[in-house]
């Protein structure tokens, strides 16, 4: 079972055919589907899914904190299923590829006292940016 369908079946969220191929698809590292995404494999394991559903499914799991919703450089909205494992994104400028990365240190400690203006910073999102090794050989 994967990770997201735990945390989900923990939380006593009601898991119909439709929910649990939604978590299914969402299952694994680096996935970062678009809505449209989701649903053609979702259909693919359960055809009389809707657009709908999947959309509907999508937005109750990001306001539970149980997927991330991604926005790169105004490209369709990306669904992330790592939402409680620390991470940032690599994302690659030509086709849109995104990876998860792990990089060593606190990106909240980079940032000097000065420089936090007086804001109690809770977060820190980092987003690197370049060419994926595929679009860099085409």
């Amino acid at each position: 079972m994967s990770d997201l369908l735990e945390r989900l079946r923990g939380r006593g969220w009601r898991l119909t055919a439709q929910r649990r191929v939604v978590a299914e698809v969402l299952n694994g590292d680096h996935v970062h589907y678009t809505a449209d995404e989701v649903h053609a494999k979702a259909a693919d394991r359960l055809p009389e899914i809707s657009r709908a559903t999947v959309y509907n499914t999508l937005g109750e799991l990001v306001s539970l904190g149980e997927i991330i919703e991604v926005s790169t450089d105004g490209r369709a909205k990306r669904y992330d299923p790592n939402a409680h494992h620390a991470h940032q994104h690599l994302v690659c400028a030509r086709c849109g590829t995104i990876r998860d990365v792990h990089p060593s240190g606190d990106p909240l400690a980079d940032l000097p006292a000065e420089q936090r203006f007086g804001f109690e910073v809770s977060a820190v999102e980092v987003t690197y940016r370049g060419i994926c090794p595929n679009c860099a050989s085409a």
